[in-house]
């Protein structure tokens, strides 16, 4: 029993989830080393949503909305911390889910999407094709969903299939704490924030974004920006506590 006056909290209750999920077949043993990655960079940013990942929140709202075809793509980390909020994101934009695993089998797939149904989430399943040109088994996705979409989210992404995305032709919004990642860098837009903070903030931006603030968010979008606005509050962070 963790309790709930402990300093990290929080973050110890996530790592119970992950870990509980992992024992269950939902995320793959890789992932809990992934999460701990992940969690070192929000340290630097002090465990929290900065201006300009906010900003970035919002401009993933505006691309979505404006999307033909917009798809968010999970994997089982992503569903198991946020399969709530990943179901109320799909109602807010109207993108297709879709299960998307680098440690594929179709028994974790069917565990994923159960998962996220369960929560709320309208699951877009069918035969799945290698269609995707990757080595791996993130190239498999079915022909309706991820390979006919024109925007992606990706939150937790693998780098390689981000590029491989991108080159295709599509927009891809990563959510990433590590800005120097090949993924934020491949990005076309990139979330410097923890996925269960992002994730709301896209959601509520999906509801109350103007016309007008959708066009302006569009037209200044500029992944360079959050990268290196990512990066100079991390150094920031870093120099004070050396002082």
């Amino acid at each position: 029993m963790i309790p709930p006056d402990h300093p990290r909290y929080r973050s110890l209750v996530t790592r119970e989830l992950l870990a509980e999920s992992a024992r269950k077949g939902i995320v793959s043993l890789e992932g809990l080393t992934a999460h701990g990655r992940g969690e070192s960079f929000d340290y630097f940013i002090g465990e929290r949503t900065t201006e300009s990942a906010l900003l970035a929140e919002r401009t993933a709202a505006a691309l979505l909305l404006a999307a033909c075809e917009p798809v968010i793509s999970v994997n089982g980390n992503t569903a198991a911390l946020a399969a709530r909020e990943i179901a109320a994101l799909q109602k807010a934009c109207g993108a297709k889910v879709e299960v998307n695993l680098f440690h594929r089998t179709e028994e974790r797939v069917n565990l994923i999407e159960t998962l996220l149904r369960s929560a709320g989430a309208d699951v877009f399943y069918g035969r799945a094709e290698r269609l995707l040109p990757l080595s791996h088994d993130r190239a498999w996705c079915r022909r309706e969903g991820m390979f006919a979409a024109d925007v992606i989210l990706v939150p937790l992404e693998d780098g390689d299939r981000c590029e491989a995305l991108v080159g295709m032709g599509k927009t891809v919004i990563a959510i990433d704490l590590n800005p120097l990642s090949r993924t934020a860098r491949s990005a076309t837009l990139t979330i410097v924030d923890e996925l269960t903070r992002a994730l709301p903030n896209i959601t509520d931006a999906c509801k109350t974004l103007s016309g007008a603030e959708r066009g302006r968010l569009l037209a200044a979008l500029d992944n360079n920006y959050h990268l290196s606005e990512a990066i100079r509050e991390m150094t920031k962070r870093l120099s004070h506590a050396l002082d």
